[in-house]
């Protein structure tokens, strides 16, 4: 079979030996999905991300709490975008190398290990006093969490062409059930002896430590889930050796895979240099590019809401911040299931992107107003409905995300690489999503503390980042490359 010459195939980097892959053979009728195994995979969806946002209500108290500021407000916006930026950026180190070793000695052990790294590191954040102890904590986390990118692979191997679409259809709604409960967690049980005296005032632990709570109800629920997995969840790949083999506990013994080098050729994943063809790089900035309006967002957003009004922001309390950051995961998560699939049908999947990115911009408008009529009115009500219609833009944004997902799949050079295509896609997010909350914080502390553009340079500087969304996704063809 001849290669396609088309510049979207043609490879950025030398490459060798292209090999098309054999195709799988065409399933009549549709599949149900394995629920029993899939219901785990959902499970372990929403504790990923009330892993990384269980923090967000309560971070800027935590800042101010430990020292590390010396009392300066506008300083507590760029510590707390360094341990937002923390877990992503040595997430980003492991990913790939975590996504690759689940081919090599199974996906189940990898997510055991991710699930024994959010139980330590969220143990060990709740009883960190100092700056230098919540850093390794979080960074503890990121590095051992490979979960996300398995994840996505062993969803690949229990589903086939016909249930496929209907199992990542429910992806987008159990993240955001994670992302709502996260900062309802943070933001409820945090300074527990404070908010319900009568009944933890008593405990000197939570006194001690007024953030344990919520920390330790996420790293319980991590010692559970890694229970279930271990008893319940089954290994959904042929390993080609085990982990204790790869860790040279037991002897190594003769490989079960096929021998026959024509059936391995036309199934072999392809090395990283083959990986960077013009199709993958594009799809995968669009994800990057899309991942640095989401990250931003969500760092300063609750820093926003922090921050005293006389100051800009909206002087709001960390229950209040956890209530609306849960709020805004619901309405997303819900809208989402309900009308991503009509939308993309009726843009198509270039077009439903763009629409997504350019909401970014009356989203970003709605901070200064919104801190206007603060100043004017306070919290009114007339505040709460420019909040209410920011959450609504944002989920219009967030729609962005389903298309991408589609289109790096269809971007992997062949089948056998659709796993290796979806780790390198996640290594750069990782990379964007680290540096992308220092960025953003640290520009919003700048904004208030020198009065850049009246305050405003942050908003004007993620404005150009959705310019620079705008431009990457011009470049989407109109159709999937795989139609």
């Amino acid at each position: 079979m001849t290669l396609e010459t088309t510049d979207e195939e043609t490879p950025l980097l030398h490459a060798n030996d292209y090999v098309e892959p054999q195709q799988k053979p065409v399933i009549t009728g549709k599949t149900p999905l394995p629920w029993s195994q899939f219901s785990i995979i959902l499970s372990l969806q929403v504790l990923e991300p009330m892993t990384s946002q269980v923090i967000s209500p309560f971070a800027p108290q935590l800042i101010r709490s430990i020292g590390v500021t010396n009392g300066e407000e506008a300083r507590v916006a760029i510590y707390v975008g360094i341990l937002q930026s923390l877990f992503f950026a040595t997430e980003a180190l492991t990913t790939f190398h975590w996504s690759r070793l689940s081919d090599r000695v199974g996906r189940k052990p990898i997510l055991l290990i991710g699930l024994t790294g959010i139980s330590i590191s969220m143990f060990s954040f709740g009883l960190s006093r100092t700056f230098w102890s919540v850093v390794l904590s979080r960074c503890l986390c990121g590095a051992l969490n490979g979960n996300v990118v398995v994840m996505k692979s062993m969803i690949a191997d229990i589903t086939d062409s016909t249930n496929m679409s209907q199992a990542y259809a429910y992806i987008p709604f159990a993240w955001q059930a994670g992302i709502a409960l996260g900062p309802l967690i943070g933001g409820l049980l945090a300074s527990p002896t404070v908010q319900y005296p009568e009944l933890f005032g008593r405990f000197k632990l939570l006194k001690a430590y007024p953030y344990f709570l919520p920390c330790g109800v996420i790293g319980t629920l991590a010692l559970v889930w890694w229970c279930i997995t271990f008893f319940f969840l089954s290994e959904s790949t042929q390993p080609s050796t085990s982990f204790a083999r790869f860790l040279g506990l037991s002897k190594s013994e003769r490989s079960t895979m096929p021998s026959d080098s024509g059936l391995r050729s036309k199934t072999k994943p392809l090395p990283f240099r083959e990986l960077l063809v013009t199709r993958v790089v594009i799809a995968t900035c669009a994800y990057a590019a899309t991942a640095l309006i989401e990250i931003s967002f969500r760092a300063v957003q609750p820093v926003f809401y922090a921050t005293p009004i006389e100051m800009g922001g909206l002087g709001l309390d960390a229950p209040a911040i956890g209530i609306i950051l849960a709020m805004l995961g619901i309405l997303n998560g819900v809208l989402q299931l309900l009308f991503f699939v009509r939308l993309h049908d009726w843009l198509g999947g270039r077009n439903l992107y763009l629409f997504s990115v350019f909401s970014c911009f009356p989203m970003l408008a709605l901070f200064p107003a919104i801190s206007f009529v603060a100043k004017a009115q306070g919290l009114s009500y007339f505040v709460y409905l420019l909040v209410g219609l920011q959450l609504l833009t944002f989920v219009i944004s967030y729609s962005a995300f389903g298309v991408v997902f589609m289109y790096i799949n269809a971007s992997a050079p062949n089948r056998a690489s659709i796993g290796a295509t979806n780790g390198l896609a996640q290594t750069v997010v990782s990379v964007i999503r680290a540096i992308g909350p220092a960025v953003a914080n640290s520009a919003y502390s700048l904004s208030i503390e020198k009065q850049l553009l009246g305050g405003n340079m942050v908003y004007w500087l993620m404005a150009g980042m959705v310019c620079i969304a705008v431009g990457v996704g011009s470049a989407l063809p109109r159709r999937l490359w795989c139609e």
